[in-house]
């Protein structure tokens, strides 16, 4: 049986009508995790509306056991920076 392998580090991003027009935070965060390799270390996972849509768009860092709203770009290199380091 093989070994089923599970990233250290996982970012869940709120995928409701509002957070999902926030694509440009997505991006960032999928290009740097390709562009840095990544991929076994850090993955991004879609959830479902949380019902916050006056915050979106909604992030939840698995690593950091923390909530984020209102993310904007800068935040999420901010975010970003404190996962890979």
């Amino acid at each position: 049986m093989s070994k089923i392998e599970f990233p250290s580090k996982a970012l869940f991003m709120c995928d409701g009508s509002k957070c999902g027009k926030h694509k440009e935070i997505k991006k960032y965060f999928k290009t740097t995790i390709k562009e840095n390799h990544l991929k076994k270390e850090v993955e991004i996972f879609k959830m479902e509306c949380s019902d916050r849509c006056k915050n979106a768009p909604i992030l939840y860092s698995q690593s950091e056991n923390k909530w984020f709203d209102k993310v904007d770009l800068e935040q999420a290199k901010t975010i970003m920076a404190k996962l890979i380091s």
